[in-house]
């Protein structure tokens, strides 16, 4: 084997200048002054050398010759008044390697501030904030989610929201501005990257943030891989902070949730969307109104659920807590390893460390005081029985959700009920065979049917059943093609009530919030925003972080569930009552009474009125509890 050559020291001198100028604009405005340097000083020596001046005038010392050089390096017109031809030369020789040499450097400058322009709008620079919320990737929910905390920050100094996600910085910007009308006090940051990258994750700071809320992105074949391994990256980043983040992931598929829970521990709380969605449907086709309820506990603007400590509770039964609270309604204890009991037993006394889950209008509304009148026990009814009867419920359209909605349904109805399911998607006889049912009591029926069309609803007999339930193709459609059909299916059942006179309880989904006044000409019972209610619950759980387990426990058919009963179970409708009387006749009952329904058009949430004041008192139709 020979060695190698040595490089000659043209080729030297050749690799370390490519080397300099590939250091970017500074390099290169480095050699240009250089160059300056060096065209000035030669001319400077010539003209001392051989004595030079113009015609007329008296030869300069060096520093002179310096001066009159660098001005006509950066002055072309300067020559114009040179006299004498070999002065002239000179002074022309400068002036055209000036030219040059500052032609050059605005260019450079212009492509460095240029460059500067475009690293800006692809939002790489890192963010240095404090005790700011973070959003990771892109979907539809982002516009609510963003909404939610705008409200939630109205109290606090300089809130920030920073989003990262695999999109163009400005386009994030424009679309946040033209879809988000009010931000309040609240700035938004946007900066690309990918969220499962440790490097990008550190740009938007996430060791000094308040919250960290994962999104299910859109645009990705496989979603909660992309949010698992942004909770890794979050959790394992050996940069990391001591203290335990706050985080609220959404994940899409039941079956990845162990993994996530795995990777996030107690640092991650798990919004299951789907099946979020899936059994408000259910609960809501069952009592209609249910969904507005829901979405009440979960807007910052109304009632909030908090989960504080009180002191002054320590050593108090749960039945004497829950009349220590005048403009609060307590629901349930967390203990202080962080197990939810929502509506324990009435003799169950709050331990020292246990938290309050309480509802309040704003943590500072959260005060014990004792009740300011008594309830009057004179008004206290029981409830008439009422016997169970088999349901017969109507599944129309198919998404993803379906199956959580069969298999929740089969979870409460009583045995002889009934579910048909009338879709029309290219897998749907494959979706429908591999359907599964918590018990015997439901069976499951189906028909192939375009339910848009109204001659193939009339055959399906609507009003020979208890329950219609409508979903959109939102797995195969976008989201206003799919509201436009369930809006088209949710017309032909009205006129079909219309019609055969027999009305019929009828939920529906829809995708996008602001189809949901559109939809009110349906006259349908119920309507279930899917993303509005995922967003809520996001924005709700990044900031509470015992708010996915409350939520677990309020829609498991083994746990604490919300119902709306006629208000006279409880208590007699022909006087005035205070809500203090509601709660106690709940009470007896080993309930909690959180609010009530009275219908009015032009009531907020549809006459829904979570946590009521006390004392005052109000006509009811249902009480919720």
């Amino acid at each position: 084997m020979t060695s190698p050559s040595r490089p000659s020291l043209r080729a030297r001198l050749r690799y370390e200048f490519d080397k300099s100028m590939s250091a970017g604009p500074v390099a290169l405005i480095g050699w240009l002054a250089l160059l300056s340097i060096v065209v000035i000083m030669v001319a400077s020596i010539i003209l001392v050398l051989f004595q030079l001046a113009p015609e007329g005038g008296q030869p300069v010392d060096f520093l002179e010759a310096a001066w009159e050089s660098l001005m006509r390096s950066m002055d072309a017109g300067t020559v114009a008044g040179d006299t004498g031809w070999t002065f002239r030369a000179v002074g022309l020789v400068v002036t055209i390697a000036g030219i040059f040499i500052f032609s050059t450097l605005i260019g450079v400058l212009s492509s460095g501030i240029e460059g500067k322009l475009e690293d800006l709008r692809k939002g790489r620079s890192q963010v240095l904030e404090k005790d700011h919320t973070i959003i990771l990737n892109w979907s539809p929910s982002i516009f609510d989610v963003i909404s939610e905390l705008v409200v939630a920050n109205r109290s606090r100094n300089r809130p920030r929201i920073v989003i990262m996600a695999n999109r163009d910085k400005v386009e994030m910007e424009d679309e946040i501005a033209a879809k988000v009308a009010e931000l309040g006090n609240t700035r938004i940051i946007c900066r690309s990257g990918d969220p499962t990258d440790l490097y990008d994750l550190s740009l938007v700071t996430p060791q000094s943030a308040r919250s960290i809320i994962i999104l299910s992105p859109d645009s990705e074949d496989d979603p909660d891989s992309c949010v698992i391994k942004s909770i890794l990256a979050l959790v394992h980043d050996p940069r990391r902070r001591a203290e335990p983040y706050r985080i609220a992931a959404e994940i899409r598929d039941a079956r990845n949730v162990e993994v996530a829970r795995v990777v996030g521990g107690r640092e991650a709380q798990l919004v299951l969307a789907d099946d979020l969605i899936g059994r408000i449907v259910v609960h809501s086709s069952r009592q209609s109104g249910l969904s507005a309820v829901y979405s009440e506990l979960l807007d910052f603007d109304g009632c909030e659920i908090y989960t504080v400590e009180q002191q002054g509770l320590v050593g108090k039964t749960f039945a004497e807590s829950v009349m220590s609270y005048e403009s609060s309604t307590l629901i349930g204890l967390v203990t202080a390893e962080g197990h939810v009991e929502l509506n324990p037993p009435m003799d169950r006394r709050v331990a020292a460390g246990d938290r309050a889950v309480i509802i309040a209008e704003d943590d500072a509304a959260i005060q014990i005081k004792a009740p300011l009148v008594e309830p009057d026990l004179s008004q206290i009814r029981m409830p008439a029985a009422v016997a169970q009867q088999p349901e017969r419920v109507l599944l129309l359209g198919w998404n993803r959700r379906a199956p959580v909605i069969t298999f929740e349904l089969s979870r409460y109805v009583e045995p002889g009920s009934a579910l048909t399911i009338a879709a029309d998607t290219p897998t749907i006889e494959d979706d429908i065979g591999a359907l599964a049912v918590a018990s015997e009591n439901l069976k499951v029926y189906f028909s192939r049917t375009d339910i848009t069309s109204r001659k193939a609803l009339e055959e399906l007999n609507i009003s020979s059943y208890d329950h219609v339930l409508v979903l959109g193709y939102s797995d195969i459609l976008a989201p206003q093609p799919t509201d436009t059909r369930t809006l088209v299916t949710l017309l032909h059942l009205r006129k079909i009530a219309e019609s055969t006179g027999r009305r019929v309880k009828v939920v529906s989904e829809m995708v996008d919030v602001r189809n949901r006044e559109l939809a009110e000409v349906t006259r349908a019972d119920d309507f279930v925003v899917s993303n509005k209610l995922v967003s809520l619950m996001l924005a709700q759980a990044s900031e509470n972080d015992a708010l996915t387990a409350i939520f677990d426990d309020l829609l498991d058919e083994a746990g604490s569930e919300l119902y709306m009963r006629s208000a006279s179970d409880y208590v007699a409708l022909d006087v005035s009552v205070s809500f203090y009387t509601v709660s106690e006749a709940a009470r007896q009952r080993g309930e909690v009474a959180i609010g009530y329904h009275r219908p009015r058009p032009d009531a907020a949430a549809n006459g829904i009125l979570i946590n009521p004041p006390r004392v005052l008192p109000k006509p009811m139709s249902k009480a919720i509890g």
